[in-house]
C-alpha cells in the first residue's frame, strides 16, 4: 500500500520488507540478523537525470555479495529493479542516492540464518562534494587494513569508520587500504587508479570491483589501455597521478598521499581527461 500524503509529510519514502513507508516510520525487528550480528549486504548508487546509474549492475553485485556470504536473496533482479523505480516515483528528488540492502532476517538461535531475508530500498537527497575537490584535488592516507571478505559488500564497516576517522584527523578525505605485502587495495568507499610511467593502472585482486571503476575502465580503454595489476605503496607515493572512483565521488583527483605531493600537488592531465570522459557519459545517461 502506498503511503498517503499525510503520512509522508515531506519525508522520503522507502521500501522495507514488502511495504513502502515514510523513512521516519520504517522499522526493522530487533531479531533481524542485520542488527544482532551485522549479517547483511548492501549496494549503493546514485541517479543521473533521475535514472539509477547502472542499476542492474549494482543489483547483480549485491546478489553476488549475498552469494559470497551464504545469504539468501530470493527476489529476481527485475523485481528489485521495479521496487527501486517505485521508490523513485514516490519521492521528488531531482537527483538522489539509493541504498539497497538484503538483511539476514530472523534466526531461531540468533546466529544461524533462516529463510526469511528482508529487502530494503532507501532514497536520500544527493549532496555533491565540493567543486573544489575536483578542481584542486584531495588528500588521502594509507592504512594497513582491508575488507575481511573482499568480494562481499557487507554492512560491517567498522574498519572503514575507524580509518576514515584517522583520515579526517589528518585532513584527508579517504583512507586507502594497504595489505601485509605493502600492496595497495582500495579506499574504504572507493577504488583507486594510479598513473605511473605514463600507464594507467588499478589493483584487481582482493578488492570489491566498483561499478564506477568498471565504467571508467571502459571509457579509458581505447585511449589509455588501463592495466589491472599489483600496485605497491611505494609506487603509489611516487605516482605521476592518482584518482579515486566511486558512486558518490565519481572521479576524484588525489594530489597528496600520506603527506607526499602527487604531480606537484595538482590534478594531472590523464585524470582531467578521465573526469571529462566520465562527465560526458553521465551527462547524457539515460537519454
Amino acid at each position: 500500500m502506498a503511503p498517503t500524503e499525510e503520512q509522508r509529510n515531506g519525508n522520503p519514502v522507502c521500501y522495507v520488507d514488502g511495504e513502502f513507508v515514510p523513512a521516519d516510520q520504517a522499522t526493522l525487528p530487533l531479531s533481524d540478523l542485520a542488527i544482532l550480528r551485522g549479517y547483511a549486504v548492501f549496494d549503493f548508487l546514485r541517479t543521473y537525470n533521475r535514472r539509477p546509474f547502472h542499476l542492474l549492475d549494482h543489483i547483480e553485485r549485491m546478489r553476488n555479495s549475498a552469494r559470497v556470504i551464504g545469504l539468501t536473496c530470493p527476489w529476481p533482479s527485475e523485481e528489485i529493479e521495479s521496487i527501486v523505480y517505485q521508490v523513485l516515483d514516490y519521492n521528488e528528488f531531482v537527483e538522489c542516492n539509493l541504498r539497497l540492502l538484503v538483511t539476514g532476517g530472523d534466526s531461531e538461535d540468533s546466529i544461524s540464518p533462516g529463510d526469511n531475508p528482508r529487502l530494503i530500498v532507501l532514497a536520500s537527497a544527493l549532496n555533491p562534494y565540493p567543486r573544489d575537490w575536483y578542481e584542486n584535488g584531495v588528500a588521502v592516507i594509507t592504512a594497513p587494513s582491508g575488507r575481511d571478505i573482499a568480494a562481499a559488500k557487507s554492512i560491517d564497516y567498522i574498519k572503514a569508520i575507524i580509518t576514515l576517522r584517522d583520515a579526517r584527523a589528518a585532513g584527508a578525505v579517504e583512507s586507502v587500504y594497504v595489505d601485509g605485502n605493502d600492496c595497495v587495495l582500495e579506499g574504504t568507499t572507493s577504488n583507486i587508479f594510479v598513473v605511473a610511467g605514463g600507464m594507467l593502472m588499478t589493483p584487481d585482486e582482493s578488492i570489491l570491483p566498483g561499478i564506477t571503476r568498471k565504467v571508467v575502465l571502459d571509457l579509458a580503454g581505447a585511449e589509455f589501455s588501463p592495466l589491472l595489476t599489483t600496485i605497491t605503496r611505494h609506487q603509489l607515493l611516487g605516482a605521476e597521478e592518482v584518482f579515486l572512483t566511486s558512486s558518490n565521488k565519481e572521479v576524484l583527483p588525489v594530489v597528496t598521499v600520506d603527506g607526499a605531493k602527487i604531480n606537484k600537488g595538482v590534478p594531472g592531465p590523464i585524470t582531467r581527461k578521465i573526469i571529462e570522459l566520465f562527465g560526458s557519459y553521465t551527462q547524457n545517461y539515460g537519454a
